[in-house]
């Protein structure tokens, strides 16, 4: 077997990619009895008294590394504190690896920093640690950021994927595919009437006002592979399926546009800055108005609900339904 993009696209390819390969070959996954590398969960766990610490790390290849709304500097902490905050912890530091090639400009290099820094400022997360290194560049033509996340939440409440529950909503916090569609009409040359920019942001403001709540059974936020994957995985884990009103999922007209030109899913592109919570029913309402008046959650809304089903189903405008599959591939590579 050869590697190929599609084993990093976040579908069904990289999952046998992990399965197969790293998780068949690693003995030691977890530890003191907290949530493993076997869970693949967004991120790890480490007991330690009435607490657990969670760990995720994540590296970046974006191409481009400016793009509307970001840079690989702003999504590389964004990423790294968003998984974080699907575990249900508050993040509390960064750790930094980057590998930029030689002759790499070093204004650029300051602006992504600098976009590092803002993200970590608005959160509250600091940058502890971390390593540089400089590549040729008949090697690599860019720079790959690698960061890895620390959080804390009490010991009991970090959550799973796996705790999806029929009769539970399915909260959805704002538009899908912004982000990799707007990489792609970019990098493409397509222009809009209204600019398409990525919604690359921390969502943790957005998971403290639903954890305040309570009531929030599992969390996941839509990058590789789109709501399609999460949607997927969250149902999987959780042995259950979910019928969802297509009609309550937000999508804007410059999504749907690029995604006609470029034959894509939307539903099955990166996101950088939503997040997918599947909540008890009695909570629903009151988690969905917590989260609208947060910074980035105002398009929030209930697309559906949990059921004994065992797949993901979408009920259209026209009343038909349909099955939302889980990609083979993430369509738009190198966007997160």
């Amino acid at each position: 077997m050869k590697i190929s993009m599609s084993h990093g696209a976040g579908g069904e390819v990289m999952q046998g990619l992990i399965s197969d390969i790293i998780l068949g070959n690693l003995n030691n996954k977890q530890v003191n009895g907290g949530v493993g590398l076997d869970s693949l969960d967004d991120g790890a766990t480490i007991p330690l008294g009435d607490y657990e610490i969670v760990v995720s790390t994540d590296s970046h290849t974006v191409n481009p590394i400016f793009f509307p709304g970001g840079d690989i500097g702003k999504i590389s902490i964004a990423g790294t504190v968003n998984d974080v905050s699907m575990m249900g912890a508050k993040p509390l530091a960064i750790t930094n690896a980057m590998v930029v090639s030689e002759g790499f400009s070093g204004e650029d290099f300051e602006r992504i920093i600098k976009s590092m820094d803002e993200v970590c400022r608005e959160v509250g997360v600091s940058i502890v640690t971390g390593d540089t290194k400089v590549m040729e560049n008949d090697k690599l033509d860019s720079i790959i950021i690698s960061t890895t996340g620390i959080g804390i939440a009490k010991r009991g409440q970090i959550t799973r994927d796996s705790n999806l529950e029929v009769g539970n909503k399915i909260i959805l916090t704002g538009s899908v595919g912004d982000h990799g569609i707007s990489l792609m009409s970019y990098r493409e040359g397509f222009g809009f009437e209204t600019d398409l920019k990525s919604d690359v942001a921390p969502v943790w403001s957005m998971v403290e006002a639903a954890l305040e709540v309570g009531g929030v059974k599992a969390m996941k936020d839509p990058t590789r592979g789109g709501i399609a994957n999460a949607l997927n995985e969250l149902a999987e884990k959780s042995g259950v399926g979910m019928l969802l009103d297509e009609e309550k999922i937000p999508i804007k007209k410059e999504v749907h546009a690029a995604s006609e030109m470029l034959g894509i899913d939307p539903y099955e592109v990166a996101n950088e800055g939503k997040v997918i919570m599947g909540v008890e029913a009695d909570k629903a309402e009151e988690i969905l108005q917590a989260v609208r008046k947060t910074k980035y959650g105002k398009d929030a809304q209930i697309i559906g609900e949990v059921t004994n089903d065992k797949h993901v189903i979408l009920e259209t405008a026209l009343g038909g339904k349909r099955i939302l599959e889980a990609p083979i591939a993430d369509p738009v590579p190198r966007v997160c």
